[in-house]
C-alpha cells in the first residue's frame, strides 16, 4: 500500500471525534473495556465497539480478550506521540474543548512518560546542565549525563539494548514545545514513581509532585515546581 494511502488511512480514523476521545483516554497507558470507552466517550457500547474495531485495524490500538470483556490499550508509544503531537498543533489547546485544568497542563502522563510544565522544564534543563546534547539530528546522551542517571538508578546500556530510541522529544500538547520520550523518557517516569516523587490524581493521566519530589527536583535537576506552578497559573 502506497504510504499516502496509509496516511489517509489514519488521518480518515481521526477524524471522528467519538474515537478521538477514546484513543484521548487511553493516553494514561491504561487498558480499558468497550463499556468504559463508550461512556468516556459518551456513545452507544455498540457504536463504541465499531469504532474500536477500526481503529485496531488501523493498528492503532491493540485488545485482549479476558472473561467476557476485552480490553482496549494503545499498540504502542508512537501511537501516543501522534496524538499529543496533534493535539499540540490544534489552535489554542489551552481554549480548545476539552480544556485542559492546571493539574493535566502542569504534570501529566503522555503515555509512558511525563508531559506538561514540570516536564518541558525537566528537557530543557537535562541540556542546560549538560546530561543531554540535542541537535536537529538526534539526542545524545553525555558522560556526565550517564552518571547522574546511574546515580538514580537507570542503566542506559540496558535503555540502549531495548527496540526503542533511547531519547527522542515528543511536542507537548499544552506547552507546544518538546519533552522527553523513548526509552529514556520512560525510565524517568518509572524512577519517580518508584521513589514517589509523585503521585496519581483523581483526573486521568493527571499526576502531583509529592514533597518528596518537590525538594529532589531541586537536588537533581534543579527545578522549583513552585516557581513553576506560580508563574503558570499567571499565564
Amino acid at each position: 500500500m502506497p504510504a499516502e494511502t496509509n496516511v489517509a488511512t489514519i488521518a480518515g480514523l481521526l477524524a471522528d471525534p467519538s474515537r478521538t476521545r477514546m484513543l484521548q483516554a487511553l493516553m494514561d497507558s491504561r487498558a480499558r473495556t468497550t463499556g468504559e470507552l463508550a461512556r468516556l466517550a459518551k456513545i452507544a457500547p455498540s457504536t463504541a465497539s465499531e469504532h474500536l474495531g477500526r481503529l485496531a485495524d488501523g493498528r492503532l490500538l491493540a485488545v485482549r480478550a479476558q472473561g467476557r470483556h476485552r480490553y482496549w490499550s494503545l499498540a504502542g508509544p508512537e501511537v501516543a506521540t501522534l496524538i499529543e503531537t496533534i493535539m499540540a498543533l490544534a489552535p489554542n489547546p489551552r481554549e480548545s474543548p476539552p480544556r485542559a485544568s492546571f493539574e493535566l497542563s502542569f504534570i501529566r502522563t503522555c503515555y509512558d512518560h511525563l508531559a506538561g510544565t514540570v516536564a518541558t522544564a525537566l528537557y530543557d534543563q537535562l541540556q542546560a546542565n549538560d546530561t543531554l546534547t540535542v541537535t536537529a539530528e538526534r539526542i545524545e546522551l553525555t558522560t556526565v549525563g550517564t552518571e547522574r542517571l546511574q546515580a538514580l538508578g537507570i542503566n542506559p546500556n540496558e535503555l540502549r539494548r531495548g527496540r526503542r530510541p533511547l531519547a527522542r522529544p515528543c511536542l507537548d500538547w499544552t506547552e507546544r514545545r518538546n519533552h522527553l520520550a523513548g526509552a529514556l523518557g520512560a525510565a524517568l517516569l518509572n524512577t519517580f514513581r518508584e521513589r514517589k516523587w509523585i503521585a496519581p490524581r483523581r483526573e486521568p493521566r493527571a499526576l502531583r509532585i509529592t514533597e518528596t519530589g518537590r525538594r529532589e527536583l531541586v537536588a537533581h535537576f534543579g527545578i522549583d515546581t513552585a516557581n513553576l506552578s506560580h508563574k503558570t497559573n499567571k499565564l
